[in-house]
C-alpha cells in the first residue's frame, strides 16, 4: 500500500463503496450524517468516484430525521424556557424571575433532554428521595444500579440533615410533575424539546411495528446510510435497530485501530457488532492511519492573541503548501471565542477561507445600538437622557435611520418597569428599527457579516414580541434587559461560504466526517478539549449511572473521539496550547496531548511562541499644537489641580480633557456607589458633622468628638442624609432609605459610618482646634510666563481647613486604600515620573496650601499653613501625623518650599502653553488601563 493511499478521505471510500453496491441511481437512499458539513463534501467524493451520470442521494441529519417523522416541532430555546418557567412557578410556588431561573432552567431542561434521549423512566429517576430507604424491593434494578443507588442514598439518611438536604429534596420532589406537565403543555401546543420528541418517534414507530402495521417513514426511501457516528444514544439505537430489522439502514463507522481500544473507540467497538460496517474493517488503507508517518508540533503560548496571531505564521510557512492546499488545511479551534481574533489574522496571502464555526453576536456593534435606544425609551432622567442622545447620534449604525421620527415615536410610559403592552411597545418598536435599518443598508449588501448581525438581532427581538403577544413572557423591564443579555451571550453568527473549497476554521463538532492534511488546533487545554467536561445537572452523578444517562465518563470518551479522529489521516499536525495560569486558564495542555507523549510511536516536537511573538504596542502619535489647537489652549481661562494632574499623568489626557473639553462618563450606576460615589458621601457627611459643630461653637473639644462617637444613630442619620443628597444630585430617581438599601448599598453605609467613626477618633488625638472653612472653593492668579502670555487662574476645593496652636492646616480627606509615599523633592512633583506613587495628591494639598498662605482674606495674620493627607484607613495608629513629607522632613509651613514649587509650577504652565511642545503620550502603559481615552488611543 503505497503512502498516498493513506491520505485518501473517510468519506471518500465511503462514496465509492455505495457507487460499488448501489450502482449511479441513488435517489432512493438517504445519507445521515451527524451534522450538515459533511454533505458537500460527500456530494464531491461521489461526483469523482464514477465517470457516468449520477443521481446523488438525500442527505440529512439525524436530527432532522426524526423531525420529519414527527407532527411536533421542536420549539426555539427562548419559548422552552419561558414554558418551563411558567410550568416551574405553578408547580413548587417559588417566585423565581425569568432572568434568575433562564441559567438554570437550560440545565434542567438539558436533564430533561438526557431522559428522553436514553428512554429513561423519568418517573423512578426523580423517585422521592425522602421515601427510599431500602432498595431490596426494587426489583427493575439491576444489582450494580442498587449497589450505585445505596451509595448515593447514604448520604441522605435522616441523622443527616441539613438546610442544603431538604432544599435539595424539595426541589427534587417535584422534578417528576414538573416534567409531566411541561410535556403537556408542549404537547398541546404541537410542540416539543428536542429529546421528547426523539422518543416520541421511536415510541410510535415501536408500536406500530409491535402491532403488526406497516411502517413507512415519512419522506421514506429504500436504505438509510449513516456515516460516520460515534457515541449513539437510546433513542438513536431503538431506531437503528427497527431500520436493521427492516433491512433498510446500512453503517460506516469512522475509525482507527489504533484507539480502539482506549476510550476514544468506546463506544464504536460496542456498536460494530450491533450494526455491522459496511467497509472492510480489516483494510489497513481505511483504518490503520493513525501511526502513519506523521510530524507532530506541540506550542505553548502565554496568551490566547497569541495564538491567534500564529494562524498567520504558520499558513504562510513556506516550507508547507498549507494555502495551496485549501481545504486540506484546517485551524481548528476548541475555544470559539478565538474566532474573532483568528479571523483578524488570516493572512492577505488566503484567497478563500471558510468558517464554520460562529462569530459571537455580542461582539457586533447592534448589541449597543440595542442598549442605548432601550435606555433611550425607559430612563426619564433628564441629563442622562441627553447623555443617551448623545451615544446615540456617534453610533455607527446611525447613519441607517434615515426617518429620525421613528426614534422620537413614544411608547408606554414606565418609572421603573415595563409590564404587558410597555414591554410589547418597546420590542416592538426595536423590531421595527431593526427593520429600517435593514431596509436602508444598499452600501453594506457585500458585508455578510452585517446581515446576518441584524438578522439574528431582529430574531431575538421579534421572538421575545411574539412570546410577550401570546402572554408566555412577562417580565420587569430589569428582568427582560438582563434575558436578552443571557441570550445574546450564547447566540453566535453563522458564517456562510463554500466549505468544499479554501482553508477551514472550524470548531471541534464541525470536524466529524472530515479529513485533513495540515491540522493547526488552537486552544488545545485541559478544560477547553475535552470541552464542557463538568457535572452540570440536577441528576447526580450515581442516579445517572444507575439510569444509563449521560455522565462525564462520557463525554471524556465523546471528545477523545473527536481528538484521535481528527488527527487519524493528517500528516501535518501543530496543537497550541495556552501555558498561562492567569484569567481563568488551567495553564495544563490537554489530557488527550499528554496521552500522545507517553502512549504514541511518534517523536513530538516541543515549542514555544517566542518573545517576537508579543503583542508590540502601537506607536501612539502626539498632538502637534496647530493654530487651532493653540487657539482652543488660549480659550482656556481656569484650570484645576486636577487637570494639570492629567498633564503630569499623561499629555494627551490633558489635551482630551481641558482642550477639547472631553469628559469622563459621569452617569450613575443605577443607584449602585461607586468609588467616586463613596468618596463623595464622606466627604458630605464629614463637612456637614463639623459644619453642626461650627455652628455651636468655636474650638472643638475632644469632648465634643467623643459624645459624637456615643451617638452612633446620629452618625448613622447624618451618613444616610448624605447618601439622599449625593444621589439627588447625580440624578438618581430611587428613594434612598434603610429599608429599602440593596445589599451593596447597605455595605457602603456602613463603611462610610465606620469611617467617619475613624476620622472622628483621628481628631481626638488632634484636639482642641477650629475648623475653619469645610469644602472651601479657593483660587489664585497666575501672571504671564514664558509662553504663557497672559495670567491664569487656578482653583479648586479644599476638603477642609482647621486651625490649631497658631497654625492652618490644609486637609485633603482620602478613601483610598494605598497611602501615598513621601516625596524626595518638590521637583520629582512636576516631573510625572512619580505619579505612581500620587504625587499628584502632593501637588494638589501644596498648591492649595500656598494659595491659603497668600490668601488675605482667609490668613490676614500670615499664619503658617501645612498640607494634610488624612488616610482614614491608615490612621488608627497612635500619634498619626497627616502632615506630608518632603525628605522625610514633615512641612510644617507652606512657606519654606513655596518659592521652589511655584518655580517648577511657573516652568510647567509655560510648557503647557509652549508652540513647540507637542501633546505626547505617556511612556508608562499602566496608566492607560484607567485611562478614560485609552480608547482614542488605540
Amino acid at each position: 500500500m503505497n503512502a498516498q493511499s493513506y491520505n485518501k478521505p473517510f468519506l471518500q471510500y465511503v462514496a465509492e463503496d455505495l457507487v460499488r453496491k448501489h450502482g449511479t441511481n441513488l435517489s432512493r437512499i438517504a445519507v445521515v450524517f451527524p451534522n450538515k458539513r459533511a454533505s458537500l463534501f460527500m456530494n464531491q467524493y461521489l461526483a469523482h468516484s464514477t465517470d457516468r451520470p449520477l443521481w446523488s442521494p438525500s442527505y440529512v441529519t439525524i436530527s432532522d430525521l426524526f423531525r420529519n417523522n414527527s407532527k411536533l416541532q421542536v420549539a426555539d430555546s427562548i419559548k422552552l424556557i419561558c414554558d418551563l418557567h411558567k410550568v416551574f412557578v405553578k408547580i413548587t410556588g417559588m417566585d423565581e424571575t425569568l432572568d434568575h431561573f433562564y441559567g438554570w432552567g437550560q440545565l434542567l431542561l438539558s436533564d430533561f433532554d438526557d431522559i428522553d434521549k436514553n428512554m429513561a423512566d423519568a418517573q423512578k429517576v426523580f423517585a422521592n428521595l425522602r421515601d427510599i430507604h431500602e432498595l431490596d424491593d426494587v426489583s427493575y434494578l439491576t444489582d450494580e444500579q442498587k449497589e450505585l443507588l445505596s451509595r448515593f442514598f447514604s448520604n441522605f439518611s435522616a441523622d443527616q440533615d441539613s438546610i442544603l438536604r431538604d432544599r435539595f429534596l424539595r426541589l427534587w420532589s417535584h422534578f417528576y410533575e414538573i416534567y409531566k406537565a411541561y410535556n403537556e403543555r408542549l404537547t398541546s401546543q404541537g410542540l416539543a424539546y428536542e429529546g421528547g420528541l426523539y422518543r416520541k418517534v421511536v415510541e410510535e414507530i415501536s408500536d406500530k411495528m409491535q402491532s403488526g402495521e406497516d411502517v413507512l417513514m415519512a419522506q421514506s426511501y429504500d436504505v438509510f446510510v449513516f456515516v460516520g457516528f460515534n457515541m449513539i444514544q437510546t433513542v438513536e439505537q431503538r431506531l437503528f435497530e427497527m431500520l436493521r430489522k427492516q433491512g433498510r439502514a446500512l453503517f460506516y463507522w469512522d475509525f482507527d485501530r489504533y484507539y480502539m481500544g482506549f476510550e476514544a473507540g468506546h463506544y464504536i467497538s460496542r456498536f460494530l457488532e450491533q450494526f455491522p460496517n459496511e467497509l472492510d474493517a480489516k483494510s489497513d488503507a481505511i483504518y490503520n492511519n493513525f501511526t502513519s508517518p506523521k510530524t507532530i508540533t506541540y506550542l505553548s503560548s502565554s496568551t490566547d492573541n497569541a495564538q491567534a496571531r500564529y494562524v498567520s505564521q504558520w499558513l504562510t510557512d513556506t516550507s508547507l503548501s498549507r494555502i495551496k492546499d485549501g481545504k486540506k488545511t484546517a485551524v481548528v479551534l476548541c475555544d470559539e471565542s478565538l474566532l474573532p481574533a483568528v479571523v483578524h489574522c488570516i493572512p492577505t496571502e488566503v484567497d478563500k477561507a471558510n468558517i464554520t464555526t460562529g462569530y459571537p453576536l455580542v461582539s457586533s456593534p447592534f448589541i449597543s445600538l440595542i442598549s442605548i435606544l432601550i435606555e433611550l425609551k425607559t430612563d426619564h432622567n433628564r441629563i442622562r437622557l441627553a447623555k443617551c442622545r448623545d451615544r446615540l447620534r456617534r453610533h455607527p449604525y446611525m447613519q441607517y435611520i434615515v426617518d429620525e421620527n421613528l426614534l422620537n415615536r413614544n411608547i408606554a410610559e414606565s418609572t421603573s418597569s415595563l409590564f404587558g403592552d410597555q414591554l410589547l411597545d418597546l420590542t416592538g418598536w426595536l423590531s421595527e428599527i431593526l427593520k429600517h435599518i435593514g431596509q436602508n443598508t444598499h452600501d453594506e449588501e457585500n458585508d455578510p457579516f452585517f446581515q446576518e448581525s441584524l438578522f439574528r438581532m431582529y430574531t431575538i427581538i421579534n421572538r421575545l414580541h411574539e412570546l410577550i403577544l401570546a402572554g408566555d413572557l412577562t417580565a420587569e423591564l430589569s428582568t427582560f434587559r438582563r434575558l436578552l443579555t443571557q441570550i445574546v451571550n450564547t447566540t453566535t453568527v453563522p458564517f456562510h461560504g463554500e466549505p468544499a473549497e479554501g482553508i477551514q476554521i472550524m470548531g471541534v463538532l464541525e470536524t466529524r466526517n472530515l479529513d485533513f492534511d495540515h491540522i493547526l488546533l488552537l486552544s488545545c487545554n485541559e478544560g477547553s478539549m475535552p470541552k464542557g467536561v463538568n457535572d452540570s445537572s440536577f441528576i447526580p452523578y450515581s442516579i445517572r449511572r444507575a439510569y444509563g444517562l449521560t455522565t462525564i465518563d462520557h463525554k471524556v470518551s465523546i471528545y477523545a473521539y473527536y481528538f484521535h479522529r481528527l488527527l487519524q489521516r493528517a500528516q501535518d499536525v501543530t496543537l497550541v496550547y495556552n501555558n498561562s495560569t492567569d484569567d481563568g486558564h488551567k495553564g495544563e495542555m490537554s489530557r488527550f496531548m499528554l496521552q500522545l507523549m507517553v502512549e504514541s510511536p511518534f517523536k513530538i516536537q516541543r515549542k514555544s511562541l517566542s518573545g517576537e511573538m508579543s503583542i508590540k504596542p502601537r506607536a501612539i502619535p502626539a498632538i502637534e499644537k496647530t493654530e487651532n489647537v493653540m487657539e482652543r489652549l488660549n480659550d482656556i481661562k481656569k484650570l484645576s489641580p486636577t487637570a494639570i494632574n492629567k498633564y503630569l499623568r499623561c499629555q494627551l489626557s490633558f489635551y482630551y480633557y481641558s482642550v477639547v473639553g472631553l469628559r469622563e462618563d459621569d452617569s450613575d450606576n443605577y443607584g449602585e456607589i461607586d468609588s467616586r460615589g463613596f468618596g463623595d458621601i464622606f466627604h458630605l457627611a464629614a463637612q456637614i458633622i463639623y459644619d453642626d459643630l461650627m455652628a455651636q461653637k468655636q474650638t472643638i473639644e475632644k469632648s465634643d468628638l467623643s459624645n459624637l462617637l456615643k451617638h452612633p444613630e446620629y452618625l448613622e442619620r447624618i451618613v444616610d442624609k448624605a447618601i439622599a443628597e449625593v444621589f439627588r444630585k447625580r440624578n438618581i430617581k430611587q428613594q434612598i432609605k434603610f429599608e429599602n438599601m440593596n445589599g451593596l448599598q447597605l455595605i457602603n453605609r456602613r463603611v462610610i459610618i465606620d469611617y467617619i467613626k475613624q476620622l472622628l477618633n483621628i481628631d481626638m488625638q488632634y484636639a482642641p482646634f477650629q475648623i475653619v472653612k469645610t469644602e472651601e472653593t479657593v483660587s489664585m492668579s497666575m501672571p504671564p510666563t514664558g509662553c504663557l502670555q497672559r495670567s491664569i487662574l487656578l482653583s479648586g476645593q479644599i476638603d477642609r481647613i482647621d486651625k490649631r496652636d497658631g497654625k492652618l492646616r490644609v486637609v485633603d480627606y482620602k478613601t483610598g486604600h494605598k497611602m501615598v509615599n513621601n516625596m524626595p523633592s518638590v521637583h520629582d512633583i512636576f516631573t510625572g515620573e512619580m505619579v505612581g506613587d500620587h504625587s499628584d495628591y502632593f501637588f494638589q494639598s501644596m498648591l492649595y496650601s500656598v494659595i491659603l498662605r497668600e490668601d488675605k482674606q482667609r490668613n490676614p495674620m500670615v499664619l503658617p499653613v501645612s498640607p494634610a493627607l488624612l488616610y482614614i484607613q491608615h490612621s488608627r495608629a497612635d500619634n498619626y501625623d497627616p502632615i506630608i513629607k518632603i525628605a522625610d522632613e514633615p512641612i510644617d509651613d507652606i512657606h519654606k518650599y513655596q518659592d521652589e514649587f511655584m518655580k517648577e509650577l511657573e516652568a510647567l504652565l509655560a510648557d503647557i502653553f509652549d508652540p513647540a511642545k507637542p501633546f505626547s503620550p505617556t511612556d508608562e502603559q499602566k496608566r492607560c488601563q484607567t485611562c478614560p481615552y485609552k480608547k482614542l488611543c488605540n
